[in-house]
């Protein structure tokens, strides 16, 4: 892979929040795309209790070294207290991609 990119993985409470994160994302040039997906049903454990509700997935491509920025920057958008966001690398796709992931995000 010529460059060190990254997916990451987060939920919202709804698709006007996912989307208003993305957008931010999207302008600070913390993330090249954002892909939002339809509502989701999750069950998690929170404060002691089995918990359910719906929410919207989504997902960013970006570069690792803006993965911390742009962990900062959801956490200071969101309306959860500890809003899922969970970075992979990228091992490996179309190189034209993965560049132009890379050329989006001024790297």
């Amino acid at each position: 892979m010529p460059h060190n990119t990254n997916w990451v993985y987060m939920t919202a409470k709804d698709r006007e929040e996912a989307v208003s994160i993305g957008e931010k994302l999207i302008g600070s040039k913390l993330a090249a795309c954002i892909n939002i997906f339809g509502n989701i049903d999750s069950i998690f454990m929170w404060e002691g209790k089995v918990e359910q509700d719906t929410e919207v997935a989504f997902i960013a491509k970006t570069t690792a070294d803006k993965v911390p920025e742009l962990v900062e920057t959801v956490k200071a958008l969101h309306s959860y207290d500890v809003p899922c966001i969970i970075s992979l690398p990228i091992s490996n796709g179309n190189p034209d991609f993965i560049s132009w992931i890379a050329e989006s995000v001024g790297k």
